[in-house]
């Protein structure tokens, strides 16, 4: 695995950054919106670290973490417009909320792998993308994510949140 650039660095802890402020979101309010601070440091912060994701080629070439990278782009794209503009009515507020939680397996796909080729340093748990563990973890949160979207949307029926 080729050495962390400071741009790799700053992507990372940007990452850990949203990630937390995701869930605590998550947690505290149901769904992520501008209208929260936490919300709204998640959104600014994934669109830092979906940009600069695309600038990170240390395996060479355009790949999976770059079309992830872009995913990511489109979905708080999708969120953002869905909370401001209310495209879709009432059912905007499904809309956004599946465009800002698609963006949390969107980071966590690529966090979890370049976590396992990483570390521990010298002698990484794993040395490929398939890898029966990276994959795993994959379908994991692929899981977990459509169990909290699900979950989420009946929340939101529920409610006249958002």
């Amino acid at each position: 695995m080729p050495e962390m650039t400071l741009l790799g660095w700053f992507h990372t802890i940007f990452g850990v950054l949203a990630l937390g402020s995701a869930f605590y979101t998550l947690l505290k309010y149901k769904a992520i919106s501008l209208d929260s601070l936490s919300g709204k440091l998640y959104v600014y912060i994934t669109i830092f670290v979906a940009g600069s994701a695309l600038g990170i080629y240390n395996q060479g070439s355009f790949g999976i973490a770059h079309v992830l990278a872009v995913l990511t782009l489109v979905a708080v794209a999708g969120g953002i417009i869905m909370e401001k503009f209310k495209l879709f009515g009432s059912y905007s507020k499904y809309f956004q909320a599946l465009g800002y939680s698609s963006t949390l397996l969107f980071h966590m796909i690529p966090a979890i792998t370049d976590f396992l080729r990483r570390l521990p340093l010298g002698d990484p748990f794993v040395d490929s993308f398939d890898d029966p563990l990276v994959l795993g973890f994959h379908k994991a949160f692929l899981l977990i994510y459509l169990v909290g979207l699900a979950t989420q949307m009946r929340w939101l029926k529920k409610s006249d949140a958002l």
